[in-house]
């Protein structure tokens, strides 16, 4: 992948290997833009995020490898943020930083990617769940607050689907995130995980294109040895989708670079 702009540091507590590690990974396959977005701080689910303490000592990692491999790679500083009603903070949300993706990881505080948590599938309705699960994306577009959607239809993470059209479903978020003037990542890492798709699915990816939608490419490596896995085949998708561009930010501005 020329830009990828979704990965991640030892500090969310569930990645492994250096920052350098990382960025010579993604040298070594071609990457031209890439960018770390780890797990922003939140008072909630701590254990799977950085502390507010750490947010220096995570852009300093950052920083210096900006300095170290300036001449070979462009690193970006961006932070993965949760949307979670009731726990948006402005330590985060203001804080300097080339870019924000929003993302949902959470159903009234149930971690719903999370596999500790899965047996909760016996006991809902999907059809219900997809449609709070967008309503929140929907939410989180409407505050302003983020330049990126991440893994937009992460819910089907364990190969549990709705009864309805999913674009359906989907359909306010979109037009919210069109409105929010966001891009949305094709996000290579369900490739990694039981549902064996992308995030978004190529039907979902139709109506994003269709509504001129911005994308972005993001291996959302937890290990470096996962930095550009199935990127080819991700840019060959979004060519076949009408895509000749995608986005990176500079200071929280986008800029459309040909891929």
């Amino acid at each position: 992948m020329k830009v990828d702009l979704h990965n991640h540091t030892i500090l969310c507590n569930h990645a492994t290997g250096s920052v350098n590690e990382y960025v010579e990974a993604a040298i070594a396959c071609g990457t031209e833009y890439f960018g770390f977005s780890d797990h922003a701080p939140m008072e909630f689910d701590p254990e799977y995020r950085m502390t507010f303490d750490e947010m220096g000592l995570y852009e300093q990692w950052v920083q210096e490898a900006q300095i170290r491999y300036k001449d070979e790679i462009t690193v970006l500083l961006g932070y993965e943020v949760d949307y979670l009603p009731g726990y948006m903070d402005d330590r985060v949300l203001k804080r300097p930083c080339d870019y924000l993706i929003g993302s949902v990881h959470f159903i009234d505080e149930w971690g719903f990617d999370n596999p500790e948590f899965i047996g909760r599938y016996d006991h809902v309705d999907m059809d219900e769940v997809y449609s709070r699960y967008f309503g929140l994306m929907e939410l989180m577009a409407k505050t302003g607050s983020f330049d990126i959607v991440g893994h937009f239809d992460l819910l089907k993470v364990f190969n549990f689907f709705p009864r309805s059209d999913i674009r359906m479903l989907a359909k306010n978020a979109l037009k919210a995130i069109k409105k929010a003037d966001m891009a949305i990542e094709i996000n290579v890492s369900g490739l990694r995980k039981p549902v064996r798709e992308a995030y978004p699915s190529n039907g979902l990816l139709e109506e994003i294109a269709a509504l001129d939608i911005p994308i972005t490419f993001a291996s959302d490596a937890h290990r470096s040895d996962q930095v550009g896995l199935f990127g080819d085949e991700m840019e060959t998708l979004a060519h076949r989708m009408g895509y000749t561009q995608c986005a990176i930010y500079r200071n929280r501005d986008r800029e459309m670079i040909k891929f």
